[in-house]
């Protein structure tokens, strides 16, 4: 077993901050951003690219049943949190504030880092072929040769995953994001 980069109980803890978290980020999204329309133009764009692969992961993952390698998982082993840094990305852009940005990027480094090596620990005990997978596949940034993307997408799986709620809530930031800017 790789070494952990976080002590366990730094990643629990990370684990049960990330939804309190995501409300203070939020709440910290609408009072800084400061959008335009071209600012919108460029960011929105990105984040509906992050929501599409957060989407088609949630189509192939099918949690805690079968080791997820196909689709997305072919090139990373996190398409969903790539997926959120790129909304992210995206949103950032378009509320034109690189303190949301800063904000962002220490979130993303200090929360979903340790929940990713938290939830690797869980995959690890769960599935015992994922040590393989680990070695072939790059933890978030993708690899785009020799992966085995030909599994089905699986629409029954995505709305068990209730990926739909992510939409909703971009719908929600673009909804004030657009106000914002009038």
């Amino acid at each position: 077993m790789p070494p952990s980069r976080f002590p366990r109980a730094w990643a629990q803890l990370a684990a049960r901050l990330r939804v309190p978290g995501g409300f203070l980020l939020a709440a910290a999204f609408a009072w800084f951003s400061a959008p335009t329309r071209d600012s919108l133009a460029a960011g929105v764009p990105i984040s509906i690219v992050g929501l599409l692969l957060r989407g088609w992961a949630a189509g192939h993952l099918a949690k805690n049943q079968s080791l997820a390698t196909t689709g997305p998982y072919a090139y990373t082993r996190n398409p969903l949190y790539l997926g959120t840094l790129v909304v992210a990305a995206g949103l950032v852009i378009a509320s034109r504030s690189w303190g949301l940005g800063v904000l962002f990027g220490t979130v993303f480094l200090l929360v979903y880092l340790p929940v990713i090596e938290l939830e690797e620990q869980h995959l690890r005990e769960l599935f015992p072929q994922y040590a393989d997978y680990m070695a072939r596949v790059p933890v978030l940034l993708p690899r785009w040769k020799g992966g085995n993307d030909r599994a089905p997408f699986r629409l029954s799986l995505y709305l068990k995953n209730q990926e739909y709620q992510a939409w909703a809530g971009f719908l929600a930031g673009l909804a004030l994001l657009v106000w914002k800017a009038r």
